[in-house]
């Protein structure tokens, strides 16, 4: 694509990527585990960092020995837990919210695209408009919109749809490696800022340490083949 002013769509991961939420999970996570026999580790949730909630969640059943729990229950309690702490604070990532409201202001097309319930990305995309004063996206696209989750493309695909975009004039923005699939495959440009999973580098992969002091037209990086 040439002679490009602006990305014509951003579509944004919640967890890691928006809002510094993977604290959360984890607390929630071993509280979770603690009433079960199995066992259960930092690094076990690591492993399902932007996986879709039934799927990590019937790894957590199985991992944790759940009996009286089915995965959607086990997504239903969890989710509550983490809603819990972001009635207290919502961590923005640094750069995420500067970002998404020069975005908005410049009048580019915004969607979420998490793998969390919709009742959870709800309540973020409530806060993120009460904080900047107008709503800024323009659809979410949540766990539970979806039949297959990330690393699937599907939700990337949909919310290109969404828009009426081809992928491929939409710039994702992830923090993991399940998210990152989910958004390279669905053809996205795709951007990966790191957290708390690590990214390997590959071909064609775009890796920023921080959207710290980052602006619309920086993301046109993405678009250079």
């Amino acid at each position: 694509m040439t002679n490009l002013s602006l990305p014509k769509a951003v579509l944004w991961d919640l967890d890691g990527t928006l809002i510094d939420s993977e604290g959360y999970w984890s607390i929630s996570e071993m509280e979770l585990a603690r009433r079960y026999p199995g066992e259960w580790s930092e690094g076990d949730g690591n492993e399902l960092t932007g996986m879709s909630l039934p799927e990590s969640c019937a790894i957590i059943r199985d991992k944790m020995q759940i009996d009286d729990l089915s995965p959607l229950e086990i997504a239903e309690e969890l989710t509550s837990s983490v809603l819990r702490n972001l009635a207290a604070t919502i961590p923005w990532r640094p750069g995420a919210l500067e970002l998404l409201d020069s975005l908005g202001k410049a009048g580019v097309p915004q969607v979420m695209v998490t793998m969390s319930m919709r009742r959870m990305a709800m309540t973020v995309a409530t806060a993120a408009a009460s904080q900047l004063g107008y709503q800024v996206f323009t659809h979410v696209v949540a766990g539970d919109d979806v039949s297959r989750g990330k690393p699937h493309p599907e939700p990337y695909l949909h919310a290109a749809a969404l828009l009426g975009l081809d992928p491929s004039d939409c710039v994702a923005i992830e923090d993991s490696l399940n998210g990152i699939r989910s958004a390279e495959a669905a053809g996205t440009r795709a951007l990966v800022i790191p957290h708390s999973v690590y990214i390997p580098a590959e071909p064609g992969r775009t890796i920023w340490p921080t959207l710290s002091g980052k602006t619309p037209t920086d993301l046109l990086e993405l678009y250079k083949d």
